[in-house]
């Protein structure tokens, strides 16, 4: 199995005018090291307006420069938002070329819908509009790399006469493509085009989660007709991590972080759930009924929602996400107040013992 190292760039507050500039380079010196352990893959979000939870807005300029400081790491864009006017496709697709140039073919492409009204809203995009915003932007995207980049395009969101879209990447026939999901039927969705599903296990047990990657796999399986232009299966999925020497020392470092991220992460998708009747984004009423205030780190820790411990323990509880179904975990490690230096010690030591053990 793979392991890649995940960001969403958490700055917390109080602001310094240093503090976005430190957390970026705290990044840089995080992803040297993971590849230098043996990670395979880094991926980040791309979110906006989401202040400490998230400041990678313009995650594709970070690329570049990974990709200058790395050489073997893959770089994911763990998930470039789609409906458009977060991003017109033909600039996604020139964008993922060029950096499949620039980084030697090591680009990844995960997508997604995005599920934050404040991000939604912000851009002016209705939520019961985002899946066929979404589809057709993807199906613009691999029309131009099945085409060689030649195209005449008409649709309802994007009409494009006939053009040559340039650079090419250096993957062929493309990158690979990943597709962000959280519902089951996203699952389903992502199988259905052929594509990876980039999974999560917040509030999830790994059970859930395996239960929603063979649908998953299911629909994978019996796809014809991928949109691209051949299919890519992959299963990932996201969580948070931390490892230190003793379980006692991991619990003292990430614990209040952990249920800071999760706390925010929850409001963001209740939110949603509230003011959105679009049937696409059904499943986030499941969490109507959950008590958020009784969602604690043991609650989090004793279901393996999270990763968190001495090396021996982040394997036991990595061999039941293996169990289920899981080829990628995408250990998200920079939470909220971690410091640098420990996250940079649970880089190290998650490589020198964890890692050997699934090679």
């Amino acid at each position: 199995m793979d392991f890649g190292i995940f960001y969403e760039i958490e700055v917390p507050k109080p602001w310094t005018d240093r503090s976005e500039v430190d957390a970026y380079q705290q990044v840089f010196a995080q992803v040297e090291l993971a590849e230098e352990v043996g990670f395979s893959h880094f991926w980040t979000v791309e979110h906006h307006f989401l202040t400490e939870f998230s400041h990678c807005s313009a995650p594709e300029v970070l690329y570049g420069a990974i990709s200058q400081r790395t050489k073997k790491i893959r770089i994911g864009h763990g998930a470039v938002l789609l409906p458009f006017p977060y991003n017109h496709p033909i600039r996604v697709a020139e964008r993922i070329a060029t950096l499949d140039i620039v980084s030697g073919g090591r680009v990844e492409m995960g997508t997604a819908r995005s599920i934050s009204l404040m991000e939604l809203d912000g851009f002016g995009i209705p939520p019961e509009e985002t899946r066929p915003r979404f589809l057709e932007a993807l199906d613009l995207i691999t029309t131009i790399w099945k085409n060689e980049g030649r195209i005449a395009y008409k649709g309802k969101y994007f009409t494009v006469p006939e053009r040559t879209v340039i650079p090419r990447p250096v993957q062929k026939p493309h990158p690979p493509i990943w597709i962000a999901a959280t519902g089951e039927e996203t699952h389903h969705l992502a199988g259905s085009l052929g594509c990876g599903v980039l999974s999560f296990t917040f509030l999830v047990s790994p059970e859930e989660m395996g239960r929603r990657l063979k649908i998953h796999k299911q629909a994978w399986d019996a796809c014809t007709t991928p949109i691209g232009a051949q299919k890519h299966y992959g299963a990932a999925t996201f969580t948070m991590v931390h490892c230190a020497e003793t379980d006692k020392e991991a619990r003292a470092n990430a614990a209040e972080s952990i249920l800071w991220y999760t706390r925010y992460a929850w409001d963001l998708i209740i939110e949603l759930a509230k003011k959105s009747q679009a049937p696409s984004y059904a499943y986030t009423k499941q969490m109507y009924d959950m008590d958020i205030n009784k969602i604690t780190f043991d609650y989090l820790h004793q279901n393996d929602m999270v990763i968190v411990g001495s090396p021996e323990t982040c394997i036991k509880k990595i061999k039941r996400y293996q169990e289920n179904g899981m080829t990628q975990l995408l250990c998200f490690m920079q939470i909220y107040n971690i410091p640098h230096q420990k996250v940079m010690d649970s880089i190290r030591l998650f490589g020198k013992h964890v890692l050997p053990y699934f090679k």
